[in-house]
């Protein structure tokens, strides 16, 4: 039966489909008309830049929490990346990088000036269409917002770093975060959710309209053709079997899963986590140990544009796919146990926390890899300090990877995994680590 509401449906609007059985059916598809045109077409309400002035004269801020980083907007101001890191007794240490500010702050301006946006906020009604990104396979309209004068980026001889600032019509949202990403070095694309932007309507969230067609038998036909029951009955025996071998046969899928707070957001082809957070293959414990300190399994992590390897006891490698040139490779740095004991006399090797009964127990071990690829800025080769971390999580087998840069061409490392935890306590004096006994 037809609807008697909502999309319309004429008599003389229809096909006639045949079956290979030679099964005949008179399918009737719908009139579709959006209507929303003609709504587009006489809005005379404020515009996009407009609709977003309270966000930007509030003050206020949207953050966003991963593994390692927590990314701060404040709207209309800067956009901030941001690690912080209490070690026990000092005071905290903060690693940050501005993505982007609004505004560059003269401190010959007067007062009032300086509370000025510099955002051309209705620069883009003036683009004869606006721009759409792929939100969990929808095309989005978005307004974007230009934010320059970041934090230098050694990696494009000192310029700053620049974000572009997504503003996307969500009813429900409360200017959240929705995506972070690198999508060229140092050059970012901050996804925001906002429900201000709904009054506008060719920012209106649309599901994409999916119409039923329908479909009668003709004199001499079934009233449903013989290969479709017969699918639907295979489909239906298919179910029942299938759930029970899941669930019973199966416990330890759970562990694959991301949690959601890694729940994966496809965004055109790529897929965003929101941290390098990855799962490693399901050996067991003793096997994935000892592959792991003979260097023969690697972990491979990072977000945005450098993703990156490391081999325990042979190498760190940065690298970047692209599907036209191929795959970029830098060697960060590479294992040399003579010069890593050497670097572990004049530097801590390992770590340690005092447990609450007294005793102490290692809490992160760091190796030294030198004799990377010559770095431009410096003319030395790269060097990377691999630190080596415990981290407890739901799944035993995730690993979380991030890369700083406090000097230009001298890294830190981060690798975090409940792998780690069960040989932490192996370090010899050069935080050298082995196989559990």
């Amino acid at each position: 039966s037809q609807p008697t509401t909502g999309v319309l449906y004429k008599e003389d609007n229809y096909i006639i489909m045949t079956t290979v059985d030679k099964e005949k059916y008179k399918c009737l598809l719908p009139l579709i008309a959006s209507g929303n045109e003609e709504e587009e077409k006489d809005y005379k309400g404020p515009t996009p830049g407009e609709l977003l002035e309270p966000l930007f004269k509030q003050s206020s801020c949207s953050y966003r929490i991963e593994s390692y980083w927590t990314y701060e907007v404040c709207h209309g101001k800067h956009i901030r990346q941001y690690h912080e890191e209490k070690e026990t007794g000092q005071k905290i240490n903060i690693q940050e990088y501005y993505l982007g500010n609004m505004i560059m702050k003269n401190p010959l301006s007067e007062p009032e000036d300086s509370q000025e946006l510099s955002c051309s906020c209705d620069l883009f009604l003036s683009l004869p269409q606006i721009p759409t990104k792929n939100i969990e396979g929808q095309m989005t309209p978005y307004y974007p917002v230009e934010l320059g004068n970041g934090t230098p980026c050694s990696l494009r001889q000192n310029l700053p770093r620049s974000s572009t600032v997504m503003y996307i019509c969500h009813p429900e949202a409360k200017h959240e975060i929705l995506s972070v990403a690198e999508v060229t070095t140092c050059e970012y694309e901050v996804v925001i959710l906002t429900p201000l932007l709904c009054n506008h309507p060719k920012y209106r969230f649309r599901a994409s309209p999916v119409n039923d067609i329908f479909c009668q038998s003709l004199p001499g036909s079934p009233l449903k053709p013989h290969n479709l029951e017969q699918l639907e009955k295979q489909q239906e025996m298919l179910k029942m079997p299938f759930r029970r071998v899941k669930e019973e046969e199966m416990p330890s899928t759970k562990e694959e899963k991301f949690s959601s707070i890694h729940k994966p957001v496809a965004v055109g082809s790529h897929q965003l986590l929101t941290v390098g957070t990855t799962h490693i293959s399901k050996l067991t414990d003793e096997q994935l140990i000892k592959e792991f300190l003979s260097g023969s399994y690697c972990f491979h992590g990072g977000v945005g544009w450098w993703k990156y390897e490391f081999c325990y006891g042979k190498y760190v490698h940065q690298y970047h796919e692209d599907k036209e040139s191929g795959k970029t490779s830098v060697v960060v740095g590479t294992w040399s146990r003579e010069e890593h004991i050497e670097w572990s006399r004049k530097n801590a090797a390992r770590t340690f926390y005092l447990r609450e009964d007294g005793t102490q127990t290692v809490r992160m071990v760091s190796h030294f890899y030198g004799n990377g690829d010559v770095c431009d800025l410096t003319d030395k080769p790269r060097q990377v300090t691999v630190k080596l971390k415990c981290k407890e999580s739901d799944s035993p087998h995730a690993v979380t990877i991030y890369m700083l840069e406090p000097h230009s061409c001298q890294y830190i490392l981060g690798v975090e995994s409940p792998v780690i935890c069960k040989i932490l306590d192996t370090a010899d004096e050069y935080g050298l680590l082995s196989v559990p006994s």
